[in-house]
């Protein structure tokens, strides 16, 4: 099976660059993403999701198309006609493209208008969390999970067997996603499984100027949420990866562990 449809594997070099421009912050973009930044005739991106300093990285002379207020039908037709017209276009995703942005009904446009394009991968916010909170998400002997989801709303329902107290019976490392105006539904179904006093990170707009992270049990995670005056723009972490510093600070990988051998190293005793 040949992968098609585009960037370098490509016989046509793209007009259409699907970039995904990190949780906010102007330096977590890929230095690939960035590139095509600067190199852009035409910038389309949300204006409510994408904060202003990312197009600091644009040319002057840029068309900044702001797609907030579009369906995906005008936003792939704004962005299909520019690139026809031999400009060269940037979708700039926040996040990273794989999740929660779109991507699969504009690929699916272009490739009907044989349109070819490339994805740039970028900074997912459970990513930035983490760093933020300075814990490794797959402890060993703890957690070795990571599940990123979210909650039906208004806009995408879940499928019934991805239903929110089913993941947490695993009880991984959860993030999620979208989920602010049903916190307290979800808290109900988390606490089916993962016990009360979980850590949870209450993460708002990671990587823009107005940040904030809130930490606290599990139990407790729809009144953080209402105390904050959260409604928006928010991931859940949920994981007891987050107190694993206190409650198993001896826990490591043998991959680096001298009793350990392992084909770049021979086994030392202790």
């Amino acid at each position: 099976m040949s992968i098609s449809p585009s960037g370098e594997n490509s016989k046509t070099a793209p007009q259409i660059a699907i970039i995904g421009g990190g949780p906010g912050q102007p330096d977590l973009i890929t230095v690939r993403g960035q590139r095509y930044l600067q190199e852009a005739d035409v910038v389309v991106y949300t204006g409510s999701l994408v904060p202003e300093t990312l197009l600091t990285h644009c040319g002057a002379e840029v068309e900044q198309v702001d797609t907030r207020s579009l369906t995906l039908e005008e936003c792939a037709v704004s962005i299909g006609d520019r690139a026809q017209a031999g400009k060269k276009v940037v979708r700039l995703q926040d996040g990273d493209p794989s999740l929660y942005g779109a991507t699969h009904e504009l690929v699916a446009h272009l490739i009907r208008q044989e349109l070819p394009f490339e994805i740039v991968p970028g900074v997912s916010a459970f990513q930035l969390a983490a760093a933020r909170l300075s814990v490794e998400l797959t402890v060993p002997n703890l957690v070795q999970t990571i599940i990123l989801t979210r909650t039906t709303g208004a806009a995408s329902s879940v499928p019934t067997a991805e239903n929110l107290a089913g993941l947490a019976a695993h009880q991984a490392s959860l993030c999620l996603y979208l989920s602010a105006h049903h916190c307290d539904h979800a808290q109900a179904q988390l606490l089916e499984h993962y016990p009360s006093d979980t850590p949870v990170a209450l993460c708002y707009r990671l990587g823009w100027d107005d940040e904030e992270i809130h930490l606290g049990p599990l139990s407790a995670m729809a009144e953080m949420t209402r105390t904050a005056k959260l409604n928006r723009t928010v991931l859940y972490l949920i994981s007891p990866a987050l107190r694993a510093r206190d409650t198993q600070p001896e826990a490591r990988s043998l991959l680096y562990s001298a009793p350990h051998g392992q084909i770049f190293r021979r086994r030392h005793p202790e």
